[in-house]
């Protein structure tokens, strides 16, 4: 596509004609989940109406082009965040069970009593119970980075947590709650000097802009599909392939097995080795259509398209005075957390709800994050590339209705 056309590329999402509550639907929930364009929907229905085969272990014709389509989206995927070879992607059922994968596999091997792994205060709940269990298993301790008042991390405390029993550093990205978006490269930098292994958590940014894993140089990158337009259950885990070859296995089962005895189990090569049973393909090749989505749309026009919507979300919500924007950082993804003063953010979700306005109310499964900051909970606008600067006009005159009832 030549030039992003807001017009065309809304066309693509049928569910943006919906009629909520006898309103038109203003999705702002593209955190939790991004919506689908037909390419997608039409693919993964072709798939399952007449090309369904299970994958690896047929000789016939459906399962070999089945499996040769898979095999496809493992390289379509590593050539999108610029992986350096396609057995360094793992297809998992999303962000969480990479996490999970990473800690398992990690503390059973590398992890010992008295040792330490560092995540941050703005995790979420998936980028801490994980290490928080590893941590329990084996009589490590888990350390969380300061937040600063305006949302940032804390840099020169992370960069002071560093001692000789830290083994891993697990850190967001970009923040579901607060938009911050995290220094990467650096945090890596840091990490590796100290000879720490680093996973980044890029379930909010990998929908926003380019990711390059190359030139991250972090250990492990994890994402989930159902986020970046693609279907649910299927996620991504890029690991460098001299880490990935050092793990030991975490689940078992087919197709991640070599050969098989009561005497002995071996098992397979990368990237099978940590695909036991029978892999999500479908989701794997709508993931890889929806990353072709994006490719076609051009990373770089939906960057640009994102900060304007952006900016203008945050300047309409920074006219209410009764307003209070939870974080404050430059370098943000396209989400804003709020709260309206005098009102209870469940009784705001609900009635924007009824005026058309999807939003996400709660803790956003980041309930550290919210004790840091002194609150129970918060609205959430996040926006996506078929928003626009009309819906963002609707949402200031449905607030303003709002404050009149709550406030």
């Amino acid at each position: 596509m030549s030039a992003f056309d807001i017009n065309k590329i809304r066309s693509e999402f049928p569910i943006l004609c919906t009629l909520v509550h006898k309103q038109p639907l203003i999705y702002f929930d593209n955190g939790a989940t991004s919506q689908k364009p037909l390419r997608v929907i039409n693919r993964t229905q072709q798939l399952m109406a007449f090309e369904n085969s299970n994958i690896h272990r047929g000789v016939h014709f459906l399962s070999d082009q089945m499996t040769q389509q898979y095999e496809l989206a493992r390289i379509n995927v590593q050539k999108f965040i610029n992986a350096e070879f396609s057995e360094e992607i793992i297809f998992t059922s999303g962000a969480t069970e990479s996490i999970n994968l990473v800690a398992f596999s990690f503390s059973q091997k590398f992890l010992h009593k008295d040792e330490e792994i560092i995540v941050s205060v703005m995790e979420h709940h998936a980028n801490i119970v994980p290490w928080q269990m590893a941590c329990e298993r084996v009589g490590a301790r888990l350390r969380a980075v300061p937040v600063l008042d305006d949302g940032s991390l804390d840099m020169k405390a992370y960069e002071r947590m560093f001692n000789d029993k830290t083994k891993l550093v697990a850190i967001t990205h970009a923040s579901n709650v607060l938009a911050t978006m995290n220094p990467a490269k650096k945090l890596v930098e840091v990490a590796h000097a100290n000879d720490v292994v680093v996973l980044i958590d890029g379930s909010q940014s990998i929908q926003h802009g380019t990711i390059d894993v190359k030139d991250m140089d972090a250990d492990f990158f994890v994402f989930s599909g159902h986020k970046v337009y693609g279907p649910t259950g299927i996620g991504v885990l890029y690991g460098k392939k001299a880490w990935l070859d050092r793990l030991p296995v975490w689940k078992t089962g087919g197709d991640m097995v070599d050969k098989v005895s009561f005497e002995k189990t071996t098992f397979n090569a990368l990237p099978l080795k940590f695909e036991a049973g029978t892999s999500n393909y479908i989701g794997a090749i709508g993931l890889s259509e929806a990353l072709s989505f994006l490719t076609d749309t051009g990373l770089e026009c939906i960057s640009a398209h994102e900060k304007t919507l952006s900016a203008a979300l945050l300047n309409t919500l920074l006219e209410f005075p009764e307003v209070q924007i939870i974080g404050n950082t430059s370098d943000r993804v396209p989400l804003v957390s709020f709260n309206i003063k005098g009102a209870h953010f469940y009784d705001a979700g609900m009635i924007l709800d009824k005026m058309g306005i999807a939003v996400r109310t709660g803790t956003h499964c980041a309930q550290p994050l919210m004790a840091r900051f002194g609150i129970e909970g918060s609205i959430r606008a996040s926006l996506a590339l078929y928003n626009t600067k009309d819906e963002i006009s609707v949402l200031k005159e449905k607030l303003k209705k709002v404050i009149t009832m709550l406030a």
